[in-house]
């Protein structure tokens, strides 16, 4: 990689219309990929789309006056400090507060770069368009803001708002606690059974594991393959599904963990807190977002528990 320092003005150039192009492009794929459900957003970063667009015009006629037609491909990962932006792939799916954040990295980015480049150069045609772009990437922050006023009414912003929130619980949420309720409730059976049966902690923990690991590939996959997003709204199936699956595997290996305690008394009496505490994060969880009243939410929960243990309990004891 190259160091900043080390570029000629004509490379500086060559750089700032990559980044600008790069830019553009990024807002670009913000605005058709919020059209659907936020489309007053969308709108805003389709105008800065275009912004990006009218300086890289700008630049490009600066350098055909200064320097010629051909414009060196210069990029900003082949510069050395420059900031690197996630793939589009893995920013998605795509939310208001992650986009906006992407945003302040991007504009903060490119006015520290408009700021240096300006300061180093000493040609005054180039000195002033780049101290003009650091100006406007500066204000292109406040900018967003009044097209966000313009475009983004209290009732419109409210309303993305809480499809936002919306897409975040159907995607990470909803099967999250299916997750974490079926290891955590699902494998106190066998764990328990184990225990009671082997007195053994090692034997126990291994079962424990097994059910773990066998519950989360399971429940992973059925989320993945039950629902493709398209129509439900659900958000990627396989984002749905490694959710399912990790929280499954959690829930379940949370109280198969004390068992690698060698003392069994203690082992089980760590367990059971765990189970305890398990119960009530899960009955939080659905009275936080999933609208159930919370003692409701207590009842259902730890009674449930509380049977499947007892079964567990009872059919190791037997």
């Amino acid at each position: 990689m190259r160091a900043f320092s080390d570029l000629s003005e004509q490379e500086v150039l060559a750089l700032a219309i990559t980044m600008e192009e790069e830019h553009g492009r990024i807002y670009a794929e913000y605005a058709h990929g919020l059209a659907e459900a936020f489309p007053a957003s969308a709108k805003v970063f389709a105008e800065m789309s275009e912004e990006e667009s009218t300086y890289r015009r700008w630049l490009i006629e600066l350098h055909r006056q200064k320097f010629g037609e051909h414009i060196p491909l210069i990029r900003p990962q082949d510069i050395r400090g420059f900031m690197k932006h996630d793939p589009m792939w893995l920013v998605k799916p795509l939310g208001l507060d992650k986009v906006r954040a992407q945003v302040s990295l991007i504009e903060g980015s490119a006015h520290r770069f408009y700021t240096e480049a300006a300061r180093r150069t000493n040609d005054a045609a180039i000195r002033k368009l780049l101290g003009d772009l650091a100006t406007a990437e500066s204000g292109h922050l406040i900018q967003a803001r009044q097209l966000q006023e313009e475009h983004l009414t209290p009732d419109v912003k409210a309303a993305e708002d809480e499809a936002n929130h919306k897409q975040f619980v159907l995607t990470y949420v909803q099967p999250g606690l299916a997750g974490l309720m079926d290891g955590s409730v699902s494998t106190l059976a066998p764990i328990f059974a184990a225990a009671f049966a082997t007195g053994n902690t090692w034997q126990t923990f291994l079962v424990g594991l097994a059910a773990s690991v066998g519950a989360g590939i399971s429940m992973g996959m059925t989320e993945a393959l039950a629902d493709d997003g398209k129509i439900s709204g659900r958000g990627s199936p396989v984002t749905r599904g490694i959710v399912t699956g990790l929280m499954t595997m959690a829930g379940g290996l949370g109280h198969a963990l004390p068992y690698l305690i060698p003392n069994f008394n203690v082992a089980t009496t760590i367990a059971f807190i765990i189970v305890f505490v398990e119960l009530w994060i899960i009955a939080w969880i659905r009275s936080k977002y999933m609208d159930t009243p919370f003692l409701r939410a207590v009842f259902e929960v730890v009674v449930g528990g509380a049977i499947v243990f007892a079964v567990g309990i009872l059919i190791g004891s037997s």
